[in-house]
């Protein structure tokens, strides 16, 4: 039974109501509908402008006891805050929130699991499935596999545009190189994606700098080359060589972009030099960034502290500003705060963005952007700040990393 304060769907109603009233065909006739529309159903709420219904759907003639909504409006809470409601004695099961009207996030589906977390049901993970009738997902993939997680997207009506984000008509597509780049100080090797735009010239003045870690997912699940073709082109940003920087492998990645000194050492030392001999692009910090999202903003904002002079700017999407370098995480730390307001103020400006979703269990991630933003701010940079309404993942970083280079480097600074 429906709890008392769960969102109640109209269409959900009057389909019930039709199959107690008798209208067995009105199941299929309802069905045939939800295939032509699309899933999931989302509704207005009379009254409120800010809000929809979102109703997930499934249906399943097999030995089905429950079915979960992964993601979506409530992220990971528990599976059973998030099991769906079967519909009388029929195969569709139903779940309806109220959502606000800017959401964006992913989800997917789990059936037949534990409803309440135990030891064991984490050596038991779920299934994820996505909403087959939902032709939205959170990236393509050209050949799907266990480990590439492809997830239905999940946008309201007045989700932020990502304008940027598709190839648009008569954008001269800029070039993206591999390289493989060996370091001695890290005693790694690691693959190095490097763009450089339509406009790339060895001659003439150096283009700016951009520099993101986790490059995989910068040249894979956000466009980042796409983004910035369009950026460049319509004249939004001044043209920019960016390295994208990939990792030996996860645990290599949680060592270095977590406030390592050695990787700064690496990037300023081994990085840089060997870019500025292959590549025509600025010396100059105030024309450079570092950025990148959730470890590798974090990173982004430890190069900035300890390498100022290589680099200006800082962007960071939904960075890991609870990380605490003597590894406790029962409270978070939010060390990296702490260095800059005991360091001198430095030569910076900063774009930081965080989801307002992203708390979770003890990952307050709100409250740690609004901490450094404020301890930036009491220090006396320039701190471009936004919040989104969306979860710790790329389908909302890829539209705000746009705003975070116009913040940075548009050509209003010129």
């Amino acid at each position: 039974m429906e709890a008392k304060n769960t969102p109640i769907s109209p269409r959900i109603t009057a389909l019930q109501d039709a199959l107690t009233s008798g209208n067995a065909a009105a199941l299929e006739a309802f069905w045939q509908e939800i295939i032509e529309h699309g899933t999931p159903l989302i509704e207005a709420i009379e009254r409120d402008e800010k809000h929809y219904l979102v109703t997930f759907l499934w249906r399943d003639q097999g030995e089905t006891r429950n079915v979960v909504v992964y993601g979506g409006p409530t992220g990971l809470d528990s599976p059973a805050l998030n099991q769906m409601t079967r519909l009388l004695d029929t195969d569709l099961w139903y779940k309806t929130y109220r959502v606000q009207s800017n959401l964006r996030g992913v989800y997917s589906f789990s059936l037949n699991v534990p409803l309440i977390e135990t030891d064991e049901s984490h050596n038991n993970a779920p299934r994820f499935l996505r909403d087959p009738l939902n032709p939205l997902v959170s990236h393509q993939v050209e050949e799907p596999s266990e480990t590439e997680l492809v997830l239905s997207l999940l946008e309201l009506p007045d989700a932020p545009a990502q304008p940027w984000i598709v190839p648009q008509p008569g954008v001269k597509p800029g070039r993206l190189d591999i390289h493989h780049l060996r370091s001695q100080i890290l005693n790694n090797e690691r693959r190095v994606w490097v763009y450089t735009p339509a406009s790339y010239t060895t001659g003439g003045e150096p283009d700016g700098l951009l520099l993101l870690f986790d490059g995989f997912f910068y040249t894979h699940h956000i466009p980042g080359k796409t983004i910035l073709d369009n950026l460049v082109q319509a004249g939004k940003i001044p043209p920019l060589v960016a390295v994208m920087l990939d990792n030996p492998d996860q645990e290599t990645r949680n060592r270095e972009l977590t406030c390592h000194l050695p990787f700064v050492d690496f990037i300023t030392q081994e990085l840089l030099p060997w870019l500025h001999e292959r590549y025509h692009v600025t010396n100059d910090p105030a024309q450079s960034i570092v950025g990148g999202s959730s470890y590798g903003g974090l990173a982004a904002a430890f190069v900035g502290l300890k390498a100022s002079a290589s680099f200006g700017n800082v962007l960071s999407q939904s960075g890991s500003f609870w990380w605490d370098k003597d590894g406790e995480e029962d409270i978070p730390q939010e060390w990296i705060t702490q260095q800059f307001f005991s360091s001198p103020r430095l030569p910076l400006r900063f774009y930081l963005e965080v989801g307002l979703k992203e708390d979770w269990k003890w990952l307050h991630m709100v409250t740690c952007h609004r901490h450094l933003r404020d301890v930036l701010l009491l220090k006396g940079y320039e701190v471009h700040y936004s919040e989104f309404n969306g979860y710790h993942h790329f389908v909302s970083w890829r539209g705000s990393l746009a705003d975070g280079l116009m913040a940075l480097v548009g050509k209003k600074h010129d």
